[in-house]
């Protein structure tokens, strides 16, 4: 091993360079960009930067509507499983999904023009930070070897600063993924990989920049560093201290505590962060030097929103005392409503939310699965309704979510709720992704888009990989294909769901209303909501968002083949007979079928309309 090098870059949050671009951050607040008013108010958009943009793409719109030549073509039907032509070709798709596509943050900022005209106000970016170098599978970003540094297959930090300037010109705020829990697979076990039993293991040592095992655990000397030091070991250097792990072996029941609390994810390595009691709760030393990276970089990149990764094993007295932290801290440069969202899995994410002063959490369990099978006919529409509430009291100890405490989508990257069979919505093959995103869209909670849906990607498989296909096409093309990219805003669902959003930034109702599932009846006598009966669910779905006097009423078909008509319920109070409605969108209809553009209220089980919606459509009037 060579000795006397140093390690380039900040490598301690006491460096000056960081403890500056803290300090000055609070007395500077006039520079930054203040938060939204409200969150729900927002239109937010998922996506895993190795896997979105090159920056690369022939005939894309930047922000000025304007283009030029590019090297990747766009998709033709043409190219559809072009990847997997043969055997040995198809094993090159699927080993290339496991790896680094190599997306970058100035590929993402190519496309804030097609991703604000898509009707996006938020952008939520996976997390970005320097990888293990040696773990070629970690394109996903959840493998941390140095907190303060940007992971060079996505740029710089100085990218992400210029993305984030960039997006604000646009009108857009930037959600950033960030990891506590644990680091990447920094350390080796004496003796190999251990399974968590409630006992500490010995460690063999800090990983260097080989992989090996080499490097004493402990903190490194910075006068003696060992060869190529900032692949080595963990950077902030205050994390190197031996007791920032738990050093417990990895997770084999994930619902025993404090198995789940204290045990590694994986091979990647827990950060010991606190207790989880947040009544008696004092932090560790690396939870205090973790807030202070993540300090570090709201200041510095002029962030307006953090998705915390894995909350349900960081426990809820750490999570409080991060989210009091940061909110205090970004209020002091003038964002007083800075977004903190936790992934929170199993059945205690809306305790957690209520514990802990998170924002938000992301509905990928019940919630999730629910608005996934409803556009299919495959539950009643209770049950994904049932999950809201319109006011604090209501449904109150029923874990039922208000519109601004949980984070809406029918795709994400990890889909926990499907186990190992990972499937996008689109992947049966049906035609319901509008009547899915609409109903996503424009229903309660703040709805998210994760990339590649509104383009209809397919993606299905054993593991995550065939959900995180690379909007740029590289070797591993979403449709099985390759070197073809997926910005089309000729594509219908695009088109639909840009007028979709349009409307939801134009109608306060569609954005902060209540909402009532609503009655319907075929023959406008017999009213009761959709029912689930043996094979799929062919109805209207039709639901109120009402906000002061102003009712609108949304109505998706779940049938793929064919139109449905029937009575609608709609408020009884803000409507007389005789009055009417006006269609202010419609999904495109086929084979001649109208759709009215005014319907009639009736004095029919209070007060209701007849309702006409394409297949697998959706319909808003107002």
């Amino acid at each position: 091993m060579t000795f006397g090098v140093r390690a380039t870059g900040p490598s301690s949050v006491r460096d000056s360079d960081i403890r500056e671009t803290i300090t000055n951050a609070s007395l500077e607040t006039n520079h930054y960009h203040s938060s939204p008013t409200a969150w729900e108010d927002q239109q937010l958009y998922f996506l895993l930067p190795d896997r979105f943009s090159t920056g690369e793409e022939d005939d894309t719109l930047d922000s000025a509507n304007k283009s030029s030549p590019r090297s990747i073509q766009p998709f033709a039907p043409s190219d559809r499983e072009n990847a997997i032509t043969s055997p040995e070709d198809a094993e090159i798709w699927r080993d290339s999904g496991t790896i680094f596509q190599n997306g970058t943050l100035r590929g993402i900022k190519s496309k804030l023009g097609y991703i604000k005209r898509l009707g996006v106000t938020a952008l939520w970016i996976g997390p970005i930070f320097k990888q293990v170098s040696t773990d070629k599978y970690s394109y996903h970003g959840y493998a941390v070897q140095d907190f303060l540094k940007v992971d060079p297959h996505f740029g710089s930090r100085e990218d992400l600063r210029d993305l984030v300037q960039s997006a604000h010109a646009q009108g857009i705020y930037v959600i950033l993924d960030i990891i506590l829990n644990h680091s990447g697979d920094v350390f080796a076990y004496k003796g190999g990989d251990k399974q968590w039993s409630g006992q500490k293991f010995h460690v063999d040592g800090f990983r260097d920049a080989t992989g090996a095992p080499s490097i004493p655990f402990a903190p490194l000397d910075p006068d003696n560093l060992p060869e190529d030091p900032n692949n080595c070991a963990i950077w902030p250097s205050e994390l190197q201290d031996v007791g920032t792990f738990t050093c417990e072996g990895a997770i084999s029941n994930w619902n025993y505590e404090p198995e789940f609390l204290n045990g590694d994810f994986m091979s990647y390595k827990d950060i010991a962060l606190g207790g989880n009691d947040p009544d008696t709760f004092e932090p560790t030393h690396a939870l205090r030097t973790l807030c202070q990276v993540y300090k570090y970089w709201i200041a510095y990149a002029d962030l307006d929103g953090y998705r915390i990764d894995t909350v349900k094993h960081m426990g809820f007295g750490p999570t409080r005392y991060l989210c009091t932290t940061l909110h205090e801290y970004a209020s002091s440069v003038g964002k007083d409503n800075f977004f903190l969202v936790g992934e929170v899995t199993g059945d205690k994410a809306f305790e957690t939310v209520e514990t802990t002063g998170l924002d938000a959490a992301l509905g990928i369990g019940n919630v999730q699965e629910r608005l996934w099978r409803l556009p299919k006919g495959d539950i009643a529409p209770s049950e994904y309704f049932d999950l809201f509430r319109n006011a604090t009291f209501l449904k109150r100890g029923l874990n039922a979510w208000m519109r601004n405490k949980i984070i809406t989508m029918i795709d994400d990257h990890d889909q926990v709720w499907r186990g190992n069979d990972k499937a996008r919505f689109c992947s049966d093959g049906g035609d319901l992704g509008l009547a899915a995103l609409a109903l996503n869209i424009c229903s309660l909670g703040i709805p998210c888009i994760y990339y590649g849906t509104e383009q209809a990607f397919d993606g299905q498989g054993g593991s995550d990989r065939y959900i995180r296909e690379a909007m740029f096409g590289g070797s591993f093309g979403a449709f099985r294909s390759r070197g073809r990219h997926f910005f089309n805003e000729s594509s219908v669902i695009y088109q639909e769901i840009s007028k979709i959003c349009r409307l939801r930034q134009q109608y306060t109702c569609l954005r902060r209303g209540r909402q009532y599932l609503r009655e319907i009846s075929s023959n406008g006598k017999d009213f009761g909501l959709p029912q689930k009966l043996p094979g799929k669910m062919k109805s209207i779905v039709a639901w109120s968002r009402i906000f002061a006097d102003q009712e609108l009423l949304c109505a998706i078909n779940t049938d793929p083949d064919a139109p449905t008509e029937a009575f609608v319920t709609v408020d009884n109070t803000l409507h007389a007979s005789g009055e009417t409605l006006n269609c202010i969108y419609q999904s495109p209809a086929r084979n001649g079928l109208v759709i009215p553009g005014m319907v009639t209220i009736e004095s029919r089980n209070g007060k209701a309309v007849w309702l006409k919606v394409p297949r697998a459509g959706f319909v808003i009037y107002a």
